[in-house]
């Protein structure tokens, strides 16, 4: 065992049919419904690679997107991708646990592939539970007698408490497949083994996840300075008592976010200036970047930090030992707005530090800059990255501690 959980070398797989969980959510064009990147793919092409060649019956389970959404679909050519990635043929089939599922599971014969259809079409998968309850699903209840064992390779995931990550480890043997494992060995290892100086890096459009980072990582004294962009930034310059404008703190309060503020404020007097905001700002003005100081915020919306603050920032990082990184700085999809994301990861990729890149939007700003291999880790699970950075447990992965040998 590692961690205190099961992995793939704990269990003898040879004939027997395993089923395996996968994050294969990927962008998808709105036009053509045709896959923009397979990132996430290549990932878990590993784990089920390994499952197929040690003889095992693989049956993989997987999501895209949620109802509501313009990209949940069908895994079709999730699995048509598969194939190719892996050069084995990955059989498919359009439902979950229907009469004709659960044949397509009997009939495989060991080292085949069978991907199931999207589990979110099943209602109850969005339903978070505990695994107890979730194992008494329809999902769990249908699948399990097929099944020899469980394998959750899906840490992007790893946060929710969902019937296709929690339920099956209550009464099936389960293991941490080679993402999964991976993952949390690399991250537990980082923060069980900080040197100083360590800088933190949050930004982003979730600043509830980044300011419980903040929290979690002043008080424990992983962090020596918390560097801020994006919405954090925002409202960490509110919170510092900084007129950032009626338009700006209106967006904040839009969102849901406005009590973040005083929560920030509270971080603030209790351990002052570790915590950095922006010296200066970026918004457009007549189609055009412009940077204005943080004492002279106009009504305007913010789209990025400024360039004394990425100046700033970078000799930060460019000094540190340790940095992780979670958000982009600004709008990075607009090129007038990429600047402060951009560069951030450039000093990181530069830096002679540790670097860990928190998956999401700044783990695709970073691939798109095609600076991942500078990275010492590039993480694949956003909210769950954050989650543990933030000290939380992941739900998942407590399921698996927990699981049935």
């Amino acid at each position: 065992m590692s961690g205190n959980f099961n992995t793939i070398d704990d269990f003898d797989i040879e004939d027997k049919t395993v089923l395996v969980r996968i994050d294969v959510n990927s962008p998808v064009d709105p036009g053509s419904g045709i896959i923009l990147d397979d990132t996430r793919l290549k990932l878990h092409a590993q784990t089920i690679k390994e499952l197929a060649k040690k003889g095992a019956r693989v049956v993989i389970l997987a999501h895209q997107s949620r109802p509501g959404k313009k990209d949940f679909t069908t895994l079709s050519q999730h699995a048509d991708a598969l194939s190719d990635i892996l050069n084995l043929r990955v059989k498919y089939v359009d439902s979950i646990f229907s009469t004709s599922a659960k044949k397509a599971i009997k009939d495989l014969k060991a080292h085949e592939i069978l991907l199931l259809e999207n589990v979110r079409f099943f209602s109850e998968e969005t339903l978070s539970r505990s695994p107890e309850e979730q194992s008494k699903t329809i999902l769990v209840r249908e699948l399990s007698p097929l099944i020899d064992y469980y394998v959750n390779d899906a840490f992007a995931a790893a946060h929710r408490s969902q019937a296709s990550l929690v339920g099956f480890t209550v009464n099936t043997p389960s293991a941490a497949g080679r993402v999964m494992e991976e993952e949390l060995t690399v991250i537990q290892n980082a923060l069980d083994n900080v040197e100083h100086p360590c800088v933190f890096l949050l930004g982003g459009m979730k600043p509830d996840d980044s300011i419980d980072v903040m929290e979690n990582v002043l008080s424990n004294g992983t962090a020596d300075s918390i560097l801020t962009t994006g919405i954090v930034a925002n409202i960490v310059l509110w919170a510092a008592g900084v007129d950032i404008g009626q338009v700006n703190r209106d967006f904040i309060a839009s969102r849901g976010y406005e009590d973040m503020v005083a929560k920030s404020k509270d971080l603030i007097d209790r351990f002052g200036d570790k915590v950095k905001y922006p010296l200066d700002i970026a918004i457009d003005r007549d189609g055009e970047r412009v940077d204005i100081d943080f004492e002279e915020i106009p009504n305007e919306s913010i789209f990025d930090i400024g360039v004394k603050t990425i100046a700033y920032y970078a000799n930060e990082i460019r000094d540190a030992k340790y940095i992780f990184a979670n958000g982009p700085a600004g709008v990075f999809e607009d090129p007038k707005f990429a600047m402060g994301t951009e560069d951030l990861i450039n000093a990181m990729a530069n830096s002679n530090g540790f670097s860990l890149i928190g998956g999401g939007h700044i783990a695709a700003a970073t691939a798109g800059l095609g600076l991942e291999d500078q990275m010492s880790h590039l993480s694949s699970g956003g909210g769950a990255c954050i989650s543990m950075l933030a000290g939380k447990k992941l739900a998942a992965v407590e399921a698996l501690k927990n699981s049935k040998k």
